[in-house]
């Protein structure tokens, strides 16, 4: 359950990085987007609006902790799969037929 909950949180995430993307690129966008030697005009992160910047910086963030919880959740899932496998093993390793 925590390996679901973790990518629900990490797919939001992303979807959202995706809309400030779009959001930035139109924000962003200019008729004459190249410069008197044909090169691109890069906007740089410090001449960005800020509430774009807190959230990039916000989504970048949510995406890494949904990662994060999902494969601790994941390595927490296979570690209880072995226990109980483990076990069973032992309880059916104690029963012994009588040879007859």
């Amino acid at each position: 359950m925590r390996a679901l909950c973790g990518a629900i949180i990490t797919a939001g995430a992303l979807i959202g990085l995706g809309l400030t993307a779009l959001g930035i690129g139109t924000r962003y966008t200019m008729e004459h987007a190249l410069t008197e030697q044909g090169e691109p005009i890069l906007v740089r992160l410090s001449q960005m609006d800020r509430p774009l910047i807190f959230i990039l910086v916000f989504l970048t963030t949510v995406t890494l902790v949904g990662l994060g919880i999902t494969f601790a959740g994941l390595a927490y899932h296979h570690l209880r799969r072995d226990r109980e496998f483990l076990w069973e093993k032992e309880r059916h390793g104690m029963q012994h037929r009588a040879a007859g």
